[in-house]
Protein backbone atom coordinates (compact mmCIF):
# COMPACT_ATOMS: atom_id res chain seq x y z
CA UNK A 1 0.00 0.00 0.00
CA UNK A 2 1.28 3.46 -0.93
CA UNK A 3 0.66 6.64 1.01
CA UNK A 4 -0.41 9.63 -1.05
CA UNK A 5 -0.42 13.19 0.29
CA UNK A 6 -2.77 15.65 -1.41
CA UNK A 7 -2.26 19.41 -1.20
CA UNK A 8 -5.41 21.12 -2.44
CA UNK A 9 -4.87 24.75 -3.33
CA UNK A 10 -7.48 27.47 -3.00
CA UNK A 11 -10.18 26.02 -0.76
CA UNK A 12 -11.59 27.62 2.37
CA UNK A 13 -9.80 30.92 1.74
CA UNK A 14 -11.80 33.97 2.85
CA UNK A 15 -15.07 32.21 2.15
CA UNK A 16 -14.12 31.19 -1.39
CA UNK A 17 -14.39 27.58 -2.59
CA UNK A 18 -15.75 26.21 0.68
CA UNK A 19 -15.00 22.53 1.12
CA UNK A 20 -15.38 20.97 4.54
CA UNK A 21 -12.76 18.40 5.39
CA UNK A 22 -15.34 15.65 5.96
CA UNK A 23 -16.61 16.21 2.40
CA UNK A 24 -13.05 16.17 1.04
CA UNK A 25 -12.46 12.94 2.95
CA UNK A 26 -15.57 11.38 1.39
CA UNK A 27 -14.53 12.53 -2.09
CA UNK A 28 -11.24 10.71 -1.61
CA UNK A 29 -13.03 7.60 -0.44
CA UNK A 30 -15.31 7.62 -3.51
CA UNK A 31 -12.14 7.54 -5.63
CA UNK A 32 -11.07 4.34 -3.86
CA UNK A 33 -8.51 5.75 -1.46
CA UNK A 34 -8.24 4.04 1.91
CA UNK A 35 -7.35 5.17 5.43
CA UNK A 36 -8.14 8.77 4.49
CA UNK A 37 -7.21 11.46 7.01
CA UNK A 38 -7.23 15.22 6.71
CA UNK A 39 -4.92 17.69 8.42
CA UNK A 40 -6.14 21.17 9.35
CA UNK A 41 -8.80 22.93 7.25
CA UNK A 42 -6.61 23.91 4.34
CA UNK A 43 -6.81 20.96 1.97
CA UNK A 44 -4.23 18.52 3.28
CA UNK A 45 -5.11 14.84 2.91
CA UNK A 46 -3.13 11.66 3.55
CA UNK A 47 -4.51 8.39 2.24
CA UNK A 48 -3.60 4.95 0.97
CA UNK A 49 -3.63 3.68 -2.60
CA UNK A 50 -2.46 0.57 -4.40
CA UNK A 51 -1.16 2.80 -7.20
CA UNK A 52 1.77 5.13 -6.46
CA UNK A 53 1.08 7.50 -9.40
CA UNK A 54 0.66 10.72 -7.40
CA UNK A 55 0.06 12.91 -10.46
CA UNK A 56 -2.71 10.64 -11.74
CA UNK A 57 -4.36 10.77 -8.32
CA UNK A 58 -4.04 14.58 -8.17
CA UNK A 59 -5.83 14.94 -11.52
CA UNK A 60 -8.58 12.53 -10.43
CA UNK A 61 -9.24 14.39 -7.18
CA UNK A 62 -9.26 17.74 -8.99
CA UNK A 63 -11.86 16.41 -11.46
CA UNK A 64 -13.98 15.00 -8.61
CA UNK A 65 -13.95 18.31 -6.73
CA UNK A 66 -15.05 20.12 -9.90
CA UNK A 67 -17.80 17.57 -10.57
CA UNK A 68 -19.17 17.36 -7.02
CA UNK A 69 -18.46 20.86 -5.68
CA UNK A 70 -18.70 22.99 -8.80
CA UNK A 71 -15.36 24.78 -8.61
CA UNK A 72 -11.94 24.15 -10.05
CA UNK A 73 -8.91 23.93 -7.81
CA UNK A 74 -5.39 22.74 -8.34
CA UNK A 75 -4.44 19.56 -6.53
CA UNK A 76 -0.85 18.51 -6.03
CA UNK A 77 0.16 15.14 -4.66
CA UNK A 78 3.30 13.48 -3.39
CA UNK A 79 4.04 9.94 -2.23
CA UNK A 80 5.28 9.31 1.30
CA UNK A 81 8.76 8.65 -0.08
CA UNK A 82 8.73 11.90 -2.07
CA UNK A 83 7.59 13.88 0.97
CA UNK A 84 10.32 12.29 3.11
CA UNK A 85 12.87 13.29 0.45
CA UNK A 86 11.48 16.85 0.52
CA UNK A 87 11.96 17.03 4.29
CA UNK A 88 15.49 15.62 4.01
CA UNK A 89 16.47 18.06 1.24
CA UNK A 90 15.51 21.23 3.13
CA UNK A 91 18.62 23.43 2.80
CA UNK A 92 17.62 25.51 5.83
CA UNK A 93 17.01 22.69 8.32
CA UNK A 94 19.47 22.68 11.18
CA UNK A 95 21.16 25.96 10.30
CA UNK A 96 21.84 27.88 13.52
CA UNK A 97 20.53 31.19 12.17
CA UNK A 98 17.20 29.69 11.00
CA UNK A 99 14.08 29.49 13.14
CA UNK A 100 11.93 26.56 11.92
CA UNK A 101 8.69 28.45 12.57
CA UNK A 102 9.57 30.75 9.65
CA UNK A 103 10.32 27.97 7.16
CA UNK A 104 7.88 27.13 4.37
CA UNK A 105 7.77 24.85 1.35
CA UNK A 106 6.22 25.79 -1.97
CA UNK A 107 5.10 22.72 -3.91
CA UNK A 108 5.14 23.10 -7.69
CA UNK A 109 2.89 21.15 -10.04
CA UNK A 110 5.71 19.56 -11.99
CA UNK A 111 9.30 20.52 -12.57
CA UNK A 112 9.90 24.14 -13.55
CA UNK A 113 11.70 25.14 -16.71
CA UNK A 114 14.58 26.54 -14.67
CA UNK A 115 16.83 24.37 -12.52
CA UNK A 116 17.54 27.18 -10.05
CA UNK A 117 16.38 30.65 -9.12
CA UNK A 118 19.73 32.11 -10.14
CA UNK A 119 19.20 35.08 -12.40
CA UNK A 120 15.66 35.55 -11.11
CA UNK A 121 14.98 38.93 -9.56
CA UNK A 122 13.52 37.77 -6.25
CA UNK A 123 11.61 40.42 -4.25
CA UNK A 124 13.22 39.30 -1.00
CA UNK A 125 12.77 41.30 2.18
CA UNK A 126 15.76 41.48 4.55
CA UNK A 127 16.56 38.01 5.88
CA UNK A 128 14.34 36.16 3.42
CA UNK A 129 15.71 33.27 1.42
CA UNK A 130 14.38 31.05 -1.37
CA UNK A 131 16.01 27.95 -2.82
CA UNK A 132 14.63 25.86 -5.70
CA UNK A 133 15.29 22.13 -5.44
CA UNK A 134 13.55 20.04 -8.09
CA UNK A 135 9.83 20.80 -7.95
CA UNK A 136 10.07 22.50 -4.55
CA UNK A 137 10.92 25.99 -3.39
CA UNK A 138 12.18 26.16 0.19
CA UNK A 139 11.42 29.49 1.82
CA UNK A 140 12.62 31.28 4.89
CA UNK A 141 10.49 34.30 5.78
CA UNK A 142 11.57 35.67 9.18
CA UNK A 143 8.96 38.45 9.05
CA UNK A 144 6.22 35.92 8.28
CA UNK A 145 4.99 34.41 5.01
CA UNK A 146 1.92 36.65 5.04
CA UNK A 147 4.15 39.71 4.70
CA UNK A 148 6.40 38.26 2.02
CA UNK A 149 6.33 39.04 -1.69
CA UNK A 150 7.71 35.61 -2.59
CA UNK A 151 4.25 34.10 -2.93
CA UNK A 152 2.56 31.38 -4.94
CA UNK A 153 1.63 33.95 -7.59
CA UNK A 154 5.24 35.12 -7.87
CA UNK A 155 6.59 31.59 -8.36
CA UNK A 156 3.81 30.65 -10.77
CA UNK A 157 4.72 33.60 -12.96
CA UNK A 158 8.49 33.08 -12.76
CA UNK A 159 8.57 29.28 -12.94
CA UNK A 160 5.51 28.60 -15.08
CA UNK A 161 3.98 26.06 -12.70
CA UNK A 162 1.03 26.14 -10.32
CA UNK A 163 2.24 26.47 -6.72
CA UNK A 164 0.92 25.96 -3.22
CA UNK A 165 2.77 26.75 -0.01
CA UNK A 166 2.64 25.10 3.39
CA UNK A 167 4.44 26.07 6.57
CA UNK A 168 7.17 23.71 7.68
CA UNK A 169 5.20 22.41 10.66
CA UNK A 170 2.46 21.27 8.28
CA UNK A 171 4.97 19.70 5.88
CA UNK A 172 6.61 17.66 8.64
CA UNK A 173 3.23 16.68 10.13
CA UNK A 174 2.03 15.42 6.74
CA UNK A 175 5.31 13.56 6.21
CA UNK A 176 4.90 11.87 9.59
CA UNK A 177 1.29 10.91 8.82
CA UNK A 178 2.29 9.51 5.42
CA UNK A 179 5.24 7.58 6.81
CA UNK A 180 3.04 5.98 9.48
CA UNK A 181 0.57 4.83 6.82
CA UNK A 182 3.28 2.89 4.97
CA UNK A 183 4.50 1.03 8.06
Amino acid sequence: MNSIVFLVRGINVSGHNPLKMDKLLKLCETLGFTRVRTYLQSGNVVCGSRNADAEKHARALGRRILRDCGFEVKVMARTAAALSAIVEANPFAGLPSIEPKFMHATFLAGPPGASSLEGTDLPLAPGERAVLVGDMVYLYCPRGYGRSKITNAFFEKKLGRCATTRNWKTVTALEGMARLKTN
